[in-house]
Order: structure tokens, then sequence, then C-alpha cells
């Protein structure tokens, strides 16, 4: 007589959640956007709005951290659930072909992907591409709130010049003004980055674009994505 599982085996998805967090914290930072725009708002709103903000986009790429990590673990452990022997010969590919990679975990993360694709004899991701180059520009974002550190910045007079020494706000501004609407709530003659920045446009522009990238990578993997049964949860207004 068989003895009883003393056990259960369990794996967790923090992708899922990440970004389940990500769209909701953008929800909240735009309905207190929308409650300025038709009644005065407290410090404590702005606070929280802020805090939304900034937490919607640090989750957005952990999302992006943890999707690819936990394909490397469930291939890496041949615990991928495939769907037919196409998806075992791929997931068998990838696997064999990460098993010879040398630090793979240290590579930077959207490297990670694009060594994927190409172990899967897929083509990575080309320069140029709308969704790959803003994901790349949200990670440069994400690294910086991570590893702040403080610089002065200069914010001229009227008539005045600007000054010419390129700043993170200065290049951040000059990356992103023209991909998303800026914070409305952020004070008059401030710097773009962070006021005018991270507002409900960045964090909605993070969600969307990631969503879209990751929808392109599994697309090119000819894998369902992990997200696919929450995907109406991920609305950012």
């Amino acid at each position: 007589m068989e003895s009883p599982e003393s056990s259960i085996r369990f794996r967790d998805c923090f992708s899922v959640r990440y970004i389940q967090s990500a769209a909701l914290l953008c929800r909240l930072g735009y309905g207190i956007e929308q409650a300025g725009r038709t009644e005065p708002l407290q410090q404590v709103d702005l606070l929280r709005h802020e805090a939304f903000i900034l937490n919607s986009i640090l989750s957005t790429v952990a999302f992006l951290e943890c999707t690819i990590n936990e394909l490397y673990a469930d291939v890496a452990d041949d615990a991928y659930l495939c769907e037919d022997e196409q998806h075992e010969a791929l997931v068998a590919t990838i696997r064999q072909g990460w098993a010879n990679e040398k630090n793979f975990d240290r590579f930077p993360l959207i490297d990670k992907y694009q060594r994927i694709l190409t172990l899967a004899g897929q083509a990575p991701f080309s320069e140029g591409d709308r969704a790959y180059d803003n994901v790349r520009t949200l990670i440069l974002l994400r690294n910086h709130l991570m590893h702040y550190r403080r610089e002065w910045v200069e914010i001229p007079l009227e008539g005045v010049p600007l000054p010419q020494e390129e700043t993170t706000s200065s290049r951040f501004e000059k990356i992103l003004r023209k991909h998303f609407a800026v914070n409305p709530l952020a004070e008059k003659n401030r710097p773009f980055f962070p006021e005018v920045c991270l507002g409900h446009g960045c964090a909605e522009w993070a969600i969307v674009n990631s969503i879209i990238f990751t929808d392109a990578f599994f697309r090119k993997l000819d894998l369902p994505v992990p997200y696919e049964g929450i995907r109406d949860e991920l609305s950012s207004r």
C-alpha cells in the first residue's frame, strides 16, 4: 500500500501579481488626477498620487523581470507545461542552449529576452522596434529611480538661456516628452524629472508598452502568455 503524499508542490507566478499591481496603482493615480481637475487636492492626496505612480512604474519593470525569470525557471527545471510536441521541442531547445550559458542570471534584463529568442532560433527584437525601444527606456528610468543619485538642477529665469550641462531631467525630457501626457498635478516651473514626468501618463505608457513587448516576445516563441487569464484586469484607467 502506497503511503500518502507528505507535501504538495507549488510554483508561484509573481509576474502576474506585479502587472496586476502596476495596473491597479495606475488606475488609482488616474483617479486622483481626475479629481484634481474639479477640486483642490490636499497634500495627502498628492503624496498618495506620487506613491501610486512611482510604484506602478517599479512594479511594471518587476513584471518584466519576473516574466523572463519565471520562464527560465520553468524551462531549466523541466516544469514548463507544454501544449504539444512542437512546444516540447522548443522548450527542450531553449533548455539545452541555456544550460550552456555562463552567468545567465547576470545578463541585463532586456538581453535575457533577446538571448532566449536567439536560443529558440527566432529573430531578436530589432533596433527601432517601438515597444522594444520603449521598454529599454523604461528600464533606464526604473534603474535611475532604484539607484537614485542626487544632482543639482537649474531652472532658468525668464529670458535666461538654458544651462548647457545635461542633467537627468533634461536627458529624460529629451527621450520621453512626446511619449505621454505629463503629470497635470505638477507645479509650474518644475524640472521635467521627476515631478512633470511621473504622472498617470508615464505609468500608463510603461504598462501598455511592457504588455505589447511581452505579447510580441511570446508570439515570436509561439508560447502562451502567462497573464492571458487576467488580461481584462490590466486596464490603466
